[in-house]
């Protein structure tokens, strides 16, 4: 939906999972192969544990933001407590991170690797859902003060501010 950058780093895997439902048409792309591919699934994955993990993210990205969850969801700490991780350590510089304890890595532990390099990083919390209950779209909110409200400014903050004028 919206023309942002992608998020950084591993979140840019949280982003792209999200936003594989479209609120607006009822889209949603884990229905193609091609977009499982795409997300590293294999064929025999649970389609069902997928879609859950991406209301989990769903709603944690919109409690990032400030909002309520859309329904009721699977929390995702519970998740991604079943994600098997182990701490890498660099033999060159000595830095750590966490990664999947498999390989091919399952999508949840893929998920919790990411959510613990941006908790790292700093970053987790900027990525977001949009305020807008038609559309919710993931977007990394890169705004100087870390408010940013809508995936798009153009398209749902714009949507938003006519709705509001035309209210007054």
């Amino acid at each position: 939906m919206s023309a942002r950058a992608s998020a950084p780093g591993g979140l840019a895997l949280v982003e792209s999972l999200v936003n594989t439902l479209d609120l607006e048409t009822g889209a949603d792309r884990l229905d193609t192969p091609e977009s499982r591919v795409r997300l590293g699934l294999a064929p025999d994955d649970d389609l069902a544990a997928v879609r859950e993990l991406r209301e989990s993210l769903r709603a944690t990205l919109l409690a990032h933001a400030g909002h309520a969850p859309h329904g009721p969801v699977t929390p995702l700490g519970a998740l991604l407590a079943a994600a098997p991780l182990i701490v890498a350590v660099s033999a060159e510089d000595g830095s750590a991170v966490l990664r999947p304890a498999t390989d091919p890595a399952p999508l949840v532990a893929r998920v919790a690797a990411a959510v613990a390099e941006a908790l790292t990083a700093d970053t987790w919390q900027r990525l977001k859902a949009c305020e807008a209950p038609d559309c919710h779209w993931a977007y990394y909110d890169r705004s100087p003060a870390g408010r940013g409200r809508w995936c798009s400014m153009q398209v749902c903050g714009a949507r938003a501010k006519m709705r509001r004028y035309r209210a007054k």
